[in-house]
């Protein structure tokens, strides 16, 4: 039997982490969907970073961070405010300043159970 290099096994955990990720993106776009919104832009990228999801309800654009975690508490521990700031910048920089925006963060277990939280933070 081969073993794998520490270094594989790196790589083979970032595979499935990354994998789980699209896979938590794609189940938070259904619940956004589902619950009448439009899903506008996935995984948008602009120059101050990516935003995992761009969905709009009624007249806000809403910007969505997605976090997979082993619980939700888990989960919200990997948004950090450094994060926050990036994904504001990209938002002013996909609709500009003057556009109605919410930021919420989804955040999924190993479960698949998701907690939404709407307007989970603010522009600093």
């Amino acid at each position: 039997m081969t073993r794998k290099t520490p270094c594989a096994q790196r790589a083979s955990r970032g595979a499935l982490s990354h994998a789980a990720g699209h896979a938590a993106e794609d189940q938070i776009a259904r619940r956004y969907e589902m619950a009448g919104c439009d899903i506008l832009a996935r995984r948008w990228r602009g120059a101050a970073g990516e935003i995992d999801l761009i969905v709009r309800d009624g007249e806000t654009i809403v910007f969505v961070e997605v976090k997979k975690g082993a619980s939700h508490s888990d989960a919200a521990e990997r948004l950090r405010r450094r994060q926050m700031d990036r994904i504001c910048l990209a938002a002013c920089e996909y609709c500009g300043m003057d556009a109605e925006m919410r930021f919420d963060a989804a955040l999924v277990d190993d479960l698949g159970r998701v907690e939404l939280l709407h307007n989970a933070f603010e522009a600093a």
